[in-house]
């Protein structure tokens, strides 16, 4: 319960930050938060987390208070990428996570819950169960990367404008303790999409964030680096059979052998809709993870020599073209395939090294200002089908070798 005294001072603070986003137009200083994921304890079954670091502890607060005595959102780290977040029961909230981002008003947004209890508690019916179709993933990845569908009921506290006035809302529960924390502290299932401008490579760093909504934003909680580093699955158990309608950081073979029975036969929605057509879950309309730079995206080509050597030759690119090159598993070393490549990064050899150095590296080389981003590809299996998921929406142009 909060004192008289509190109260005074939440309305007074409500009303100055009203105040002055009138006369700034709804311009922020954005402030940078510390946070140490380390000092934040879940047990099991615990509905609030335990914080042993007092800065960790104030910045989540001062976050979470945000949240809950204002229609301002906040970006913060989960383990896939920063979120943007916002509360999913408030149409203005929803409507600044939008605004921030300069995000089409079609395109739905993802629901995060700190636990099942709030999911429970906040949004779904009393005594509805949630299908035991999702059991056994639910029981597996959450916490985690994986998101799933959920009917939409009559009386819903969800604000239409996350789902895009569909009739199925997606959650998740986010294991990044930093995510899981705030969204307990408030006590607001948040929506949360990438914390980056609409279209731009999504942010695993709270400097991407600030890069790209520094100014519309008040606080961004800085934790470190996100450990995925792409955007969590999202799942439809209400079809039959199941759908995979993005892949992320549960893989498909994941939850094919995890989810069992029906999800052996789960089908892969495609990959892009088209313009009028309503999607479920974010990732399947616009375009996507696009640097500034022309991203030019090689798969089955070897060694890469040849292949951009005759790409480089063919599309006449002059020696003042700046070029950043990407590479894996099998691009041998730039100086060895041309002298008109100026930078050289080193995506990793694992499927969870490339995953989580991919945008990363993509926002790196684009702030150094290239032309052209020539990247190479991976095989589509395991982490690989999310990573080229993203690569085929962030490139301009794909040069198969094959």
């Amino acid at each position: 319960m909060l004192s008289k005294s509190h109260c005074w001072l939440i309305n007074k603070t409500i009303i100055r930050r009203k105040v002055c986003c009138i006369n700034s137009k709804m311009a922020f200083t954005t402030k940078i938060l510390r946070a140490n994921k380390d000092s934040i304890i879940f047990n099991k079954n615990d509905i609030l987390p335990k914080i042993t670091d007092p800065e960790t502890e104030k910045s989540l607060r001062i976050a979470a208070n945000e949240l809950a005595t204002s229609t301002n959102v906040v970006g913060f780290p989960t383990e896939t990428v920063y979120g943007l977040g916002g509360s999913a029961l408030n149409d203005e909230s929803v409507k600044s996570i939008y605004k921030a981002k300069n995000r089409p008003a079609d395109n739905p947004l993802i629901v995060h819950v700190s636990s099942i209890d709030q999911l429970k508690r906040k949004i779904l019916p009393k005594d509805y169960k949630i299908p035991e179709i999702y059991d056994n993933l639910i029981e597996k990845f959450w916490p985690g990367p994986l998101t799933i569908l959920l009917p939409i009921h009559e009386g819903s506290p969800i604000s239409k404008i996350v789902t895009a006035n569909q009739s199925t809302f997606a959650v998740r529960i986010p294991q990044h303790p930093i995510a899981r924390a705030l969204i307990a502290l408030s006590d607001l299932p948040l929506a949360a999409p990438s914390a980056n401008a609409s279209t731009r490579p999504s942010p695993t760093l709270a400097s991407h964030v600030y890069h790209d909504l520094q100014g519309k934003i008040p606080y961004i909680i800085d934790g470190g680096a996100c450990d995925v580093g792409v955007e969590s699955t999202v799942v439809d158990g209400l079809v039959d059979p199941p759908m995979l309608l993005r892949p992320g950081g549960v893989s498909v073979e994941d939850v094919r052998k995890t989810g069992g029975g029906s999800w052996e036969n789960v089908v892969l929605a495609k990959k892009t809709a088209g313009k009028s057509e309503a999607v479920k879950t974010p990732g399947m309309k616009y375009k996507h993870y696009s640097p500034t730079a022309k991203v030019v995206l090689f798969i089955n080509c070897g060694d890469g020599i040849a292949a951009i050597s005759k790409y480089i030759s063919e599309n006449n690119i002059p020696e003042s073209k700046t070029i950043a090159l990407l590479k894996s598993r099998y691009f041998t070393d730039a100086r060895a395939i041309s002298r008109q490549i100026n930078i050289e990064e080193d995506l990793g050899a694992t499927g969870p090294e490339i995953s989580r150095n991919l945008f990363k590296l993509l926002r790196q080389v684009d702030e150094q200002g290239v032309d052209i981003i020539f990247i190479e590809g991976i095989d589509e299996t395991d982490e690989g089908l999310a990573v080229m998921n993203r690569l085929s929406k962030a490139a301009f142009e794909t040069i198969n070798g094959k």
